[in-house]
Parts: C-alpha cells; sequence; structure tokens
C-alpha cells in the first residue's frame, strides 16, 4: 500500500525514474479498489457507485501515466515510450538501467555507493 500513496504523492511529476515494484504495486491496488468499486456497484444494484467508479478512474488517470513515464525513464527511455502497444509492457518488466542516467540515480541504489568505493555492480 506504501507504494500507492507514493505514487498518488508524486501526483503529477513525470521526473525521474520509478522501479518496477513501484509500478507493478501501483497497478496492482487499482485493479483491487476499481474491480471493488464495481463489484460493489453490481452486488448492491447502486448506480451511484458505478459513477463513483468513473471519479475513481479519472482521479487516477494522471498518476497512473506519471508512473508510466517514470518507469520507462527508469529503464533509459523516453516516456513517449509508454505510447507503443506490447513494447511498453516488456520496457515495465525490464530491469532497471545500472547506475544513473538522464533522468536520475538508480531507485534501486540511489546513493550509487557501489560506484563510489569502485566496486563493479555486475
Amino acid at each position: 500500500m506504501n507504494w500507492y500513496l507514493k505514487v498518488l504523492k508524486q501526483y503529477a511529476d513525470f521526473k525521474g525514474r520509478a522501479r518496477r515494484k513501484e509500478y507493478w504495486m501501483f497497478f496492482l491496488f487499482n485493479i483491487i479498489i476499481s474491480y471493488g468499486i464495481m463489484g460493489l456497484a453490481l452486488g448492491l444494484e447502486m448506480p451511484s457507485l458505478s459513477i463513483l467508479s468513473s471519479i475513481y478512474s479519472l482521479a487516477v488517470l494522471v498518476p497512473g501515466i506519471a508512473v508510466g513515464v517514470r518507469r520507462m525513464h527508469d529503464v533509459g527511455k523516453s516516456g513517449w515510450f509508454l505510447l507503443i502497444p506490447i513494447y511498453n509492457l516488456i520496457l515495465a518488466c525490464t530491469n532497471s538501467e545500472e547506475g544513473d542516467n538522464k533522468w536520475g540515480a538508480n531507485p534501486k541504489n540511489p546513493n550509487n555507493e557501489l560506484n563510489e568505493i569502485g566496486v563493479s555492480e555486475s
């Protein structure tokens, strides 16, 4: 849940990098919440919950795009790669680019301690 909240706190932050765990945990919680609201709407036969589901989907649209762009940055690609079907899924599953890149420090090792003491990460 902390990963989900972290993405919501960085609501429209398209700069930086997001690790795989951050991206996929946001995706997981987003799906659980969306299907939970829709399940309640169907089970209780309350159309107002369907409207709530639509509002929730619109509310998390920008953070979802932002974390996707940061995920593309983490693998060393531009955020525009998010628009390429299938390939963006492959990139979302790919490990982070080692070390710093033009979008910032590696979120797995933000201090880059191994490089400072001269140890290879491979």
